[in-house]
């Protein structure tokens, strides 16, 4: 156990820093791991929820009801929402986001980067999710719903009463409660909004990663905006501390949250009815790769739960992070989960991409979720960029550069999947495959950032090809 090299300083804690795969990551190159010794899904969330119920506490593994009931949660808040938020009227008050298929955007990137994808490549829309336009969404808004219904509950309002969230004396007794969060920006966003819409006082801190505009709008919401000098780690601690002692406060843990992590799980759900309506099989013979931007674990870690209750071992996840801050891809490799930082392999942690500038790891994620990864990859800042500037040459799309942290590795994935490992990519390659690139952030960006964005976007396109 040693540092990486002389010129950098101890570690402060110990990993095996021959590792090629953690050399790759310290050394900023665009890094892939795919794991082929996964046990079966069915096995794996069977022991989490044995786990679950095996804990006095229940705070090990994961309660296999948590999907369910979320989900039936978002239903009964739908007609509250359809009346509270007018652009939800039309799903009926749904928080969901598209499904499309992105064929420009695969032959432009088969072209420059030198490569015909084999399957075909979709994309899941989240950086249009309505309300707050980012896959943070569905978890946020969850707890700040969780926790209206215990409000409600104290005032003796029937919580299952959709109508309660909209009575005067439900609204007047939140606005005694605070709902207090740590982001970098887009969980931020969506507690925010929603708590503000409920009545509830709300307090937002703030990493210095997270945009001006962000910090606007929540700002104009009602929502009380702290900046932080320091990352987002600094920003939920301060937050954390914040509510320590403090009455009628709630606080939203990025970190160890359940309830985000249910919302997130809800997805699937969804996800499912939206491939059936496509038409798209998912299946051993017909496999369904997802690739997800991850900062602290919490988003894609939810996603991926559901993804393998829904799908079992047809569905691969493959979590992606950008170069300087791969968090949950270091604490899964060194087994050291949240006690080690990109810090200490040398990284900074900063990235363009704001909403994935993380350099610590969930503590619940990584232990609890990573036998259901397949597979990590990183991309530069560079490729994120050029990825702002393919999606709005090919598909029309405006997006934040958190958004097209996945949109190139299905084409490195070909490198790496497909030896033998049942997942339809036997002698016809991956002709049955589905490759879906999870979007996230980009609705609610102004038009001016939009701009400097894809300006950086075309002048890196050229980084792409081959």
């Amino acid at each position: 156990m040693t540092s990486l090299s002389q010129s950098q300083p101890q570690p402060e804690v110990e990993f095996d820093a021959a590792d090629p795969v953690i050399r790759s990551l310290a050394t900023v190159l665009p890094t892939t791991w795919l794991r082929g010794d996964l046990d079966p899904s069915a096995d794996v969330l069977q022991n989490m929820a044995a786990n679950f119920e095996a804990s006095e506490d229940h705070q090990t593994g994961v309660d296999p009801g948590l999907m369910n009931r979320a989900a039936q949660r978002f239903a009964r808040f739908a007609p509250w929402f359809a009346e509270t938020f007018p652009e939800t009227a039309a799903a009926e008050g749904i928080i969901e986001s598209a499904l499309v298929p992105a064929d420009a955007a695969q032959a432009d990137l088969n072209e420059r980067l030198g490569a015909d994808l084999p399957g075909r490549l979709w994309l899941k829309r989240d950086d249009a999710l309505p309300i707050s336009g980012s896959i943070k969404a569905r978890g946020g808004f969850h707890e700040v719903l969780e926790y209206a219904e215990v409000v409600a509950a104290e005032l003796e309002l029937n919580p299952n009463e959709v109508a309660t969230y909209s009575s005067g004396e439900f609204r007047a007794h939140a606005a005694t409660h605070r709902i207090v969060v740590g982001s970098t920006g887009n969980l931020g966003l969506s507690i925010g909004i929603l708590s503000a819409a409920l009545g509830f006082a709300a307090s937002v801190h703030m990493s210095a990663d997270a945009r001006e505009w962000k910090k606007e709008l929540l700002r104009s919401h009602g929502v009380e905006v702290i900046e932080h000098a320091g990352d987002f780690v600094a920003a939920v601690s301060a937050g954390r501390a914040s509510t320590e002692g403090a009455p009628r406060t709630h606080f939203v843990d990025d970190e160890d949250s359940r309830s985000l992590f249910a919302g997130y799980s809800v997805a699937a759900l969804r996800l499912k009815e939206q491939l059936d309506a496509a038409q798209v099989a998912v299946d051993v013979d017909h496999p369904l790769f997802v690739y997800l931007p991850c900062g602290i674990g919490g988003g894609p870690g939810g996603v991926t739960y559901g993804l393998k209750r829904v799908f079992g071992d047809a569905v691969h996840a493959i979590f992606v992070e950008p170069s300087q801050a791969p968090a949950m891809f270091l604490g899964v490799r060194t087994g050291l989960h949240s006690a080690i930082s990109v810090q200490d392999i040398g990284l900074s942690g900063a990235t363009a991409a704001d909403g994935l500038a993380v350099a610590r790891p969930s503590r619940f994620i990584g232990p609890v979720i990573s036998p259901l990864i397949s597979g990590f990859a990183t991309v530069t800042d560079e490729v994120i960029k050029a990825g702002v500037a393919v999606l709005h040459q090919t598909e029309g799309l405006d997006v934040e550069p958190s958004a097209t942290a996945g949109l190139t590795i299905p084409w490195r994935m070909m490198d790496h999947l497909g030896e033998g490992q049942g997942d339809g990519s036997g002698g016809d390659g991956w002709d049955n495959a589905t490759h879906l690139v999870w979007l996230t952030g980009g609705a609610m960006v102004p038009a001016a950032d939009h701009e400097h964005y894809l300006a950086e976007g075309l002048d890196l396109l050229p980084r792409l090809s081959s």
